[in-house]
């Protein structure tokens, strides 16, 4: 009979709490020590750690072969990823910003995501394109995008954007693994974000998204960094008695209606919230599938909320007023609800 010092060996770590950073980082880690044919390239990633430290360390661990300091041409680092996965390796493409994926949008779009049906199944594209993205750190115009709806509307492309530490982790270990290329959108105001993460080997599954609140008065479905801010307001709309339920939507293509369509027809309300723009966005896409689907099950219309229509100011007052905060999402769950706001 084992000793209780030998059991209590035996019993598997508990989960820590770490950084949104740390949690990609070990995902990285691990995946590039599981398997040889993994490998990272991009801008910055070797020594300097990359642009938000996520590749810290990993050129001393893995060398130069296997983290790839790539120049400033993002056509070339995705081309290149693109070629050795057909090649048989797993490349992890990590751009600087999101905005920078559009001088390389033409091999991501008619490459990357159309091989696989152009060469009949027979070749295969297993890579990941990681990408900072979001507003909230006074760097204008040109690299303030959220950017989602761009990659969402290619088939062909997987689009997953993940708002804890443990999904970030878990489903960038999913998107390596996998054999179609995959969008990786992160926010950059997650990066210090803290939370638990198991410990041990897990992965998260691409393609579903996350119940984060059960509520019973409307369903409140975020995307991206606006499902964690969907999370505080519905925390403090119980103090108005409102019970909003929170839906993360994590994948943005394909999008997982199933747990989004329980809910709307158990709230009878919804709203869909993204920081991009609204107009043609993941929450135009949303608010017009709930309609299709839950149609009789409303006491009022979808509705949907994104950040100003404009390009994104430098000032910092005017670029706070210019995303979704949780006060506006808590005013718009009271419209919908038919509540006066207290603003």
């Amino acid at each position: 009979m084992a000793t209780a010092t030998q059991q209590q060996q035996k019993a598997p770590p508990a989960a820590e709490e770490k950084l949104y950073r740390v949690a990609l980082r070990e995902a990285l880690t691990e995946e590039m020590e599981r398997d040889d044919s993994v490998y990272l390239i991009g801008e910055d990633i070797g020594k300097f750690g990359g642009a938000y430290r996520v590749t810290e360390g990993l050129l001393d661990k893995f060398g130069p072969q296997r983290v790839v300091d790539a120049p400033i041409a993002e056509e070339v680092i995705v081309g290149t990823a693109i070629g050795s996965a057909m090649l048989g390796l797993r490349p992890v493409v990590e751009l600087m910003t999101i905005n920078f994926s559009l001088v390389a949008y033409d091999q991501i779009v008619n490459n990357a995501a159309k091989i696989r049906y152009m060469f009949g199944g027979e070749a295969r594209v297993p890579m990941v394109i990681r990408m900072p993205g979001g507003a909230g750190h006074q760097l204008s115009a040109q690299h303030s995008h959220s950017l989602e709806v761009i990659y969402g509307l290619i088939p062909g492309l997987l689009t997953v954007a993940p708002t804890t530490p443990e999904d970030a982790k878990g489903m960038l270990k999913s998107a390596i693994r996998g054999d179609n290329p995959v969008m990786f959108l992160e926010s950059m105001s997650l990066y210090n974000v803290r939370g638990m993460v198991p410990a041990g080997d897990y992965t998260t599954p691409l393609g579903k998204a996350a119940l984060r609140r059960e509520g019973s008065d409307v369903t409140v479905v975020g995307v991206s960094r606006m499902a964690v801010l969907a999370n505080e307001a519905a925390k403090q709309l119980e103090e108005e008695d409102i019970d909003a339920e929170v839906i993360d939507l994590r994948s943005i293509r394909p999008i997982d209606w199933q747990p989004i369509v329980d809910s709307v027809r158990k709230t009878s309300r919804c709203i869909v919230v993204e920081e991009g723009w609204s107009t043609y966005g993941v929450s135009a896409e949303i608010t017009a599938g709930v309609q299709e689907r839950c149609f009789d099950y409303l006491d009022a219309p979808s509705r949907r909320m994104g950040g100003a229509q404009v390009p994104m100011p430098y000032s910092l007052p005017l670029e706070k007023a210019s995303i979704p905060t949780a006060e506006d999402i808590k005013r718009l769950v009271r419209a919908t609800l038919g509540k006066k706001s207290d603003a």
